[in-house]
Parts: C-alpha cells; structure tokens; sequence
C-alpha cells in the first residue's frame, strides 16, 4: 500500500481500471471455458447415446450382429445383466466389459463415466454412457466408449485464446484508460500551474475554467469564487490598516508637537494646559483603538462570547441616564420589556454609539424608543440634526465614514462606531436601517426576540436623561 501510495493519481487510477477490467475479462473467460467444456461434453454423450440407441434397436429386434457396426473410433460393447459381454466392435473387448462393476451402476443409473484409454490401447481418455434395452427375458445394457481427444483439444484452444485475447484487450484497455485519465486530468494540471501564479501580492488573478459543465469546471468556477472574495477580504484589510494608520498619526503628530512646544518653550507653556491637551490626545488615541480591537474581534468567524437574555430597555435607560452633554436631552419610551438573547457587553455598544451619534447630531433633542414587535425587538433612535441623505444610508455604516468632512475630529469621532453596530447587530442576526424622522435621522435596529417568555415588570413609559 506504501508503494501504491507513491504513484501518480494517473497511475493509481490506469491501474485501478486495469485490474478490473483484468479480473473482469478472467472471470469471463474461466466461465466461458467452463461453459465451453460442458457444451463438448453435452454433445458427445448426445452423440454416443444414439449410437447406443440404434445398437439397442438391433439387440431389442433380436438381431444382434458379431461384431457390431464400427461408428467410427466409438467403442460399443453390449453387456447382459451378469456382465458379460455379448457383443462388441472390432476394437473392443470380447470377453470383459470395459467399466468395472462400480462404474457399470452408475452408467444403469445415467450418469457418464470417464475411462483411461490404456484400457482400450487409446493415449487418450474414454468417456462411456450406457443406453439400456430389454429384450425378452434377459435386460442388457450398450455400452458406447467415444474418445476425449477432440473435446480435449477445443477446451485447450478456447483456453489460449481467451489467454492471449485476455491479455490483448486488458494491454489494450491499459493503454486507453491511461490516456483518457491524463486528457480527464489535463484541467488540473492547468489549475494547478494557474494556482501557482497566485501569488498573493495584490495582483488579481484566477484560474482557469475548463470547458464544459462537469465538476472540474464547477470547481473552477468556486475556487474563484472563492478567491474573489480572499480578494476582497485582503482589499479591505489592506484598507482597514491604511485607514487606521492615518487616524492613529493625526493624535501622535498632535501629541508630538504638544511635548515638542513644551520642551522648547517651557517658560511660555502651562504644564498644566500640556499635560490635560496630551491626555486628551492619549484618550483619543485609546477610544480609537478600543474600536479597532473590538472590530478585529467582530471579524473573527467564530467569537467566542458569553450569550444570554438581555432587556435592551435597561440598557437603553441605563446609557441615557449616563448622557454628559445637558443641551440635548435624551428621552426614552418603551412599551413593557424588550428581551433578546446575545453579549450584553456588545448590545450594551450598540445602544451607546447609536445614542453618541444621536447626541452629537442633533439640534435639540434626541428619542429612543424600545419595543417589541412581533418576534422581534426594535430599537429606534432619532435626533432632529441634519439627517443622513438617501445616496450616503449605506456608506455611512463603512468604516472610517464621515460626511460632515469640515466638522472638528473630536467632535465627528473616529468614523468606527456605526461600523461597529452594524457589525455586531449582523453578528446577532439582526438589520439596522436608516429612516427620515422629519427632521433628522432615525436609526432603528432590529433584533431577533429571546426564546423565554417576557418579564412583566411595570417600566416607565418615559425618562429623561
């Protein structure tokens, strides 16, 4: 098996047919030959018994001659009940019959023997039938002894030429199947030397698609699929980390030339204004990378997370109570409790970053809305700012995504929170979706409802925060 191991898969496969068709082609001839034999022989009983038939009709007619008719190289003794011999062609036996007692019962009961010529002077084997008559008052039996020689010699040229006929077409066979397997393979060759030009440095290629519709150019066609979407999985990556680069060297060169202006004019410099405008330059930098991590760990294809039931209006409440900015109050309706099953930790980022966003666009107010609808949980926040215009509904859930491009860093954020959301609403099988609220933006997320029945605790339809 080890060395079956070590040959091409063209090898493995010419040889696999091979071999069956080799074992195919002997079982074949084995029954052929067999069949064969047994034909010859069917026809020579046949013939020796009507050899036998006519001499019983001489002996039945009581007109027995001595010696009987020659039938050629047919041996025809006829034998009494005693037996002895009555009568017999010229090259039999006169005075013993030629099959022993054993023998002549079973030749009375049909069957066929087969002799030795030595018996009779022959070089080659007898075979004897026996073909009974009843003349009056003394059965006999006629013994017909006909020589094997012929049947011997077709079996023997059936055997070469099924031999040689065998090996002929199973060479053939050979032949053919192992060119059939290298033009059925030529494909994979190709894909192979296509998979080898690959090579990963941001060049868009593909294999090539044999012709046809069989499953070499159905592979093809999802081996592409499939490096099309690598391919945009490294597009993204590559543009993910050029983004992150550029929003990471806007704090550090800001903290830089702080320190810098405070070391070359330490008289004309507060400490203390340095160190709180580098704190915050510090807390920028850490929000941004708190989203950055979070964002790897939402890419991950199987996070592992501590799922369980949570009531998105306590989360709501708690955030809306926690708002700093006093100009915008954040207002929050809910309809009984709103329950669906997730991490606590990332719903609880959903609501806040959808709540900051809220805050930090709207003119006057913002309202979130908590309830369940049907099964599913709805989360609605509106602010009365600017709005989101229909062409810029979806681009603004890219990351790094600002529309308003003249408004101050600090205060647009870091374009990563909506990425956030809907990252982690998708994770939750959820939508998120954006709404006119006339005037303003309305973001409404839509959550699958746990699987436990609802708590009926009494909320307050309404809270300030």
């Amino acid at each position: 098996m080890s060395r079956l191991g070590r040959l091409s898969l063209r090898a493995r496969l010419t040889l696999a047919a091979t071999v069956m068709v080799a074992v195919g082609l002997a079982i074949g001839g084995v029954l052929l030959v067999v069949a064969l034999d047994r034909a010859l022989l069917d026809a020579l009983d046949e013939a020796a018994r009507r050899q036998g038939e006519d001499i019983a009709a001489l002996v039945e007619s009581d007109r027995l001659p001595d010696p009987l008719p020659s039938y050629g190289a047919a041996v025809v003794q006829v034998v009494d009940e005693q037996g002895r011999v009555l009568a017999s062609t010229p090259g039999g036996d006169r005075l013993t019959s030629i099959v022993d007692d054993a023998d002549l019962a079973a030749i009375r009961d049909g069957d066929a023997v087969r002799l030795d010529g030595a018996r009779l002077g022959q070089p080659e084997p007898l075979r004897v039938v026996g073909v009974e008559t009843d003349p009056p008052g003394d059965p006999h039996i006629v013994l017909v002894a006909v020589s094997l020689e012929e049947q011997r010699r077709s079996v023997q040229f059936a055997k070469i030429g099924v031999t040689a006929g065998g090996v002929v077409v199973t060479a053939a066979l050979a032949v053919l199947s192992w060119l059939v397997v290298v033009r059925a393979l030529r494909p994979v060759d190709r894909l192979r030397a296509g998979a080898d030009e690959i090579t990963g440095t941001g060049a868009t290629r593909r294999l090539p698609v044999p012709a046809g519709d069989d499953e070499l150019s159905r592979l093809a066609v999802t081996l592409n699929d499939m490096l099309s979407r690598l391919d945009n999985a490294a597009e993204r990556q590559r543009a993910f980390v050029a983004d992150a680069a550029h929003e990471l060297r806007s704090p550090i060169a800001a903290l830089r030339t702080e320190l810098e202006v405070a070391l070359a004019h330490p008289d004309a410099v507060d400490p203390h204004d340095t160190a709180r405008e580098a704190l915050q330059e510090v807390a920028r930098m850490g929000r941004l990378v708190d989203d950055l991590l979070v964002l790897a760990h939402l890419d991950n294809p199987r996070p592992q997370r501590r799922e369980e039931d949570v009531d998105l209006h306590e989360i709501v409440a708690a955030i809306a109570e926690g708002v700093r900015d006093t100009r915008v109050p954040v207002t929050v309706s809910a309809g009984g409790a709103a329950v669906t099953h997730g991490h606590r930790d990332s719903l609880t980022r959903v609501v806040r970053n959808l709540i900051d966003n809220a805050v930090r666009h709207a003119a006057s107010r913002v309202a979130v809305e908590v309830r369940r609808d049907g099964a599913s949980v709805r989360v609605a926040v509106d602010d009365d700012g600017a709005g989101v215009p229909p062409a810029d509904r979806e681009r603004i859930f890219e990351r790094f995504t600002r529309l308003d491009d003249a408004r101050d860093r600090d205060a647009g954020g870091s374009g990563l929170g909506l990425a956030i959301v809907r990252e982690i609403v998708r994770a939750h099988g959820g939508t998120i979706v954006v709404e006119d609220a006339a005037p303003g933006a309305r973001f409404v997320v839509s959550l699958p409802a746990a699987a436990a029945p609802e708590r009926a605790a009494v909320r307050p339809a309404d809270r300030t925060g």
